[in-house]
């Protein structure tokens, strides 16, 4: 049941998967009820990047509309095509002119050589969250999303992401998920831990839901505020 490593998606498979199974009784559960989650990549970082500042907060449709108006004005989701635009004109696209100046400093950055987008691939987990999260507009946990879902990082699991808490709350019948009960999970999916992340979002879901548990705070899934 491996994945090829040719196609866009996050690639894992037997190995990740019988890991997790034999450290952990309820997520060999969650894997054997919900089967292979197929995931896609964005292996372009910058336009992943700005696609994680635009859908910040709104709607998934919301984001596809003001992402596709962008790249119709600037050409092409890339650091010059962006810096070639105002302000203002990025701001038209649909979002705030907060959003927009967050979208022109990542583009200026990339221009300058401050976020270094070729060495990035070769930095260490933390090394990336530091980079990233220099820019205003980039959190820890928007660098968590990068790092899974353009860099292909194999043992991501975000605290700061409502939707995995909420998983991990529903698959082990937690009302309540202090910080430290958090980490020993964390440590008992090491070295898969992304993995283990997509069949928590899964968990997320009233659809895999064991039963209903207490809300964390109002978010969306699979979100965090940046």
């Amino acid at each position: 049941m491996e994945i090829s490593e040719h196609r866009a998606i996050f690639a894992y498979g037997t190995t990740e998967l019988d890991w997790l199974a034999k450290k952990d009784k309820r997520m060999a559960e969650a894997i054997e009820r919900i089967g292979l989650i197929t995931r896609p990549l964005m292996p372009d970082l910058f336009a992943a990047l700005i696609r994680n500042i635009i859908d910040q907060q709104i709607s998934t449709k919301a984001g596809i509309t003001v992402n596709g108006r962008l790249s119709a004005l600037a050409g092409a989701i890339t650091p010059a095509g962006i810096e070639r635009l105002t302000a203002e004109q990025i701001q038209s696209c649909g979002m705030s002119m907060r959003k927009a100046l967050y979208i022109k400093g990542a583009a200026t950055a990339a221009m300058s050589g401050e976020l270094d987008l070729a060495a990035i691939h070769d930095y260490t987990d933390q090394q990336v969250i530091d980079a990233l999260s220099r820019l205003p507009g980039i959190g820890i946990w928007t660098a968590e999303m990068l790092m899974i879902f353009s860099l292909g990082r194999p043992d991501i699991l975000s605290w700061g992401d409502l939707a995995i808490r909420r998983g991990m709350m529903n698959l082990y019948r937690h009302k309540t998920l202090p910080r430290e009960r958090f980490e020993r999970y964390r440590r008992r999916y090491s070295p898969y831990g992304s993995t283990a992340s997509l069949y928590l979002w899964a968990y997320s879901t009233a659809e895999f839901s064991a039963r209903p548990v207490a809300k964390i705070v109002a978010g969306t899934i699979g979100g965090a505020a940046k």
